[in-house]
């Protein structure tokens, strides 16, 4: 399918990678993983076409379709949500605009013996043909169903693109995506802004892809469940097994083990070999022997043992003050944008050293809550800090408000206070900003090291009451193993807005779900919390089986409404052909009927004559009856 071969690219004269060499075939989910800055999105970007690079080849199949999902997204100003979705469809949209042309021009001509009105006919059959091979008469579902699958509700659909936020229209950016039918996805952090649900239905659809996958991902639990093979790129080299995340990971601990005691080996092997050439060497008699040591060392071949970056942030958060026990206390809480009502009678009481999950869909009001805690945002209700509380807050798009002019030295110099001024390299060294690296302007860091440039600078504030807001967002996997075991250490209260399955396990002991408008406590961690939806949702099953049919009944009008569009379509193009086959016919046949009127005898005597008008009538009568089924169909439908 795709062929890498000694690609090299290099940047400001250091080699991201060097003559790495891979293939991409049908069936292959690669989790393409390593630190920030590691070159992951560089080598997608190559991948799609988007980036040269300095030596090396890429051969492809001539055919190959490539879908890219990138960070920054552009969108047509005035296109609803569904119609951007299908710009999947091009192809289809294509044909479509032929076929409407086309059934035009038959309902309002009157030459139907003509060459061209019999052209028309058959370019709308043959068109027709191929709109249904190329899915035409599914594509309306499929996309609906891949939007609800990614978080929209059936009401958004005819919502503008530019009324949403970025996160959201990433969403619809990954939809049109997955809808077209691309040899190769290229997925730079998909589930960024995807709440659990999401993550969990784009497992399953990758899970069933025919394709290739590469994606980039931070997520441990989406690339175990997802992957089959793991490329790691490492200081300018990559490692390349069949195996998901978790399972490469022990399989290269496991290899260097290996290479370190063969190593270790030969080097005694070695040194042995180089005492007896010293010894040998004293002794004419034993020249020859020395010799032939010599040309033997000469030609091991050396083991050497892979290289591994293990440099890793180090973050501590100390409490300010010990605050009273309640710290957050909210009664009655609501918030409106406007005239859509985000939370309802929210009702929370924090105590200190608690932690806290915030999980649900996307727009359900976890951001919004978080805002409202730190004094962002107004709302009714009331809402009370308890005594000594120190808010620290991260929110999701942190990083966005860094200056890109200034340097990571001088971004944290401003921010910092005469008792913290001295402390600023130190803390910027914990977070792997080191020696030059401290001169780079912010611009040009990646979004994972702006993150960390981010979580420094919070630090310079104090706090015992902290809120984050998808924390991990563009963090590397060793860095958010980091974090996840400061926040555990953390003697604080802590509240997280988080997607990320993995990194809450075992960090919370307590979850609020936001739904319909309000919050629901579970008394346990993230496991917990699933565990108990799937226990949820089980009940409603049973629960739903007195009033299954009502229950069925509307569910099918509201599935059935789209799928009855797509039929009624369908239908109409198979009525117009009928009715251009009937017209023409009835021509036919009323020209035969002249015939035999004007002579009778001399018409009848010809011997196919008869049979081509029996077998007319014969026609016209089947495509009636056919008329009439396709017509009554509509009817039912309607």
């Amino acid at each position: 399918m795709l062929n890498i071969h000694n690609l090299s690219v290099s940047f400001q004269g250091e080699y991201l990678f060097k003559e790495v060499s891979f293939r991409l075939g049908a069936g292959d989910r690669v989790g393409l993983i390593g630190k920030n800055g590691a070159g992951k999105s560089t080598m997608l970007k190559i991948i799609s076409g988007e980036q040269e690079y300095d030596t090396g080849q890429i051969a492809k199949d001539k055919e190959l379709r490539i879908g890219f999902l990138k960070q920054d997204l552009e969108f047509e100003q005035g296109r609803t949500v569904i119609d951007e979705a299908h710009q999947a469809f091009a192809e289809i949209k294509q044909l479509e605009a032929k076929m409407e042309h086309i059934n035009e021009q038959l309902a309002t001509r009157t030459d139907y013996e003509s060459d061209s009105y019999s052209q028309l006919i058959e370019d709308l059959s043959e068109i027709t043909h191929q709109y249904e091979i190329i899915g035409g008469y599914n594509y309306e579902g499929e996309t609906e169903k891949v939007l609800q699958g990614l978080g929209f509700q059936r009401e958004d659909f005819g919502k503008l693109t530019q009324t949403f936020s970025g996160g959201w229209r990433m969403r619809i950016e990954l939809a049109k995506l997955l809808l077209q039918s691309n040899d190769i996805l290229l997925l730079d952090e998909p589930t960024n802004h995807l709440d659990i649900e999401s993550i969990i239905w784009l497992e399953s659809f990758l899970n069933n892809y025919t394709g290739c996958v590469m994606l980039v991902s931070h997520d441990k639990m989406f690339l175990n469940n997802v992957t089959n093979r793991s490329i790691e790129i490492s200081l300018g080299h990559i490692y390349d097994y069949r195996k998901p995340y978790s399972e490469f990971i022990e399989f290269r601990k496991e290899l260097r083990e290996q290479q370190l005691a063969a190593q270790k080996n030969q080097q005694k092997e070695i040194e042995n070999t180089e005492k007896l050439i010293d010894k040998f060497r004293a002794k004419a008699s034993k020249a020859s022997m020395a010799q032939s040591l010599i040309k033997r060392l000469d030609k091991i071949d050396r083991i050497e043992v892979d290289e591994d970056d293990n440099s890793v942030m180090s973050v501590n958060f100390p409490v300010s003050v010990t605050p009273g026990k309640v710290v957050i206390e909210a009664e009655n809480l609501q918030k409106f944008y406007g005239e859509k009502q985000i939370l309802k009678d929210v009702e929370l009481l924090i105590e200190r050293q608690s932690k806290i999950a915030f999980v649900g869909q996307n727009g359900q009001g976890k951001t919004t809550l978080a805002k409202i805690i730190i004094g962002e945002i107004s709302h009714e209700g009331t809402l009370k800090l308890g005594h000594n509380v120190q808010l620290g807050y991260f929110a999701q798009n942190q990083a966005e408000y860094l200056d890109g002019e200034k340097t990571v030295l001088a971004t944290m110099e401003d921010a910092s206070n005469e008792t913290n001024r001295t402390k600023v390299r130190d803390m910027l060294g914990a977070f792997l900003f080191r020696g030059d690296e401290v001169e780079k302007k912010v611009k040009v860091l990646s979004g994972g090291e702006r993150n960390r440039l981010a979580l420094c600078k919070m630090l310079l504030e104090p706090f015992n009451v902290l809120v984050m807001d998808e924390p991990t967002n563009h963090l590397d996997i060793k860095s958010k193993n980091v974090l996840k075991d400061a926040l555990k250490n953390f003697e604080g209260t802590l509240i997280i807005v988080s997607h990320d399955r993995d990194f809450l396990q075992g960090l919370t002991s307590r979850v609020y779900e936001f739904r319909d408008h309000k919050i629901r406590e579970y008394l346990g961690d993230l496991d917990f919390y699933l565990d108990q939806r799937k226990m949820q949702d089980m009940r409603a099953v049973e629960k739903s089986d007195k009033g299954r049919k009502n229950k069925q009944d509307k569910t099918k009008n509201k599935q059935s409404s789209f799928e009855d569009q797509k039929e009624a379509k369908r239908l109409k193009n198979q009525l117009s052909k009928v009715e251009a086959k009937i017209t023409k016919l009835e021509k036919d046949i009323k020209s035969k009927d002249k015939e035999l009127a004007q002579n009778y005898e001399k018409t009848i005597t010809r011997s196919d004559f008869l049979n081509k008008y029996n077998e007319s009538k014969k026609k016209l009568e089947n495509l009636m009856k056919e008329w009439e089924e396709i017509q009554f169909s509509l009817e039912e439908i309607s």
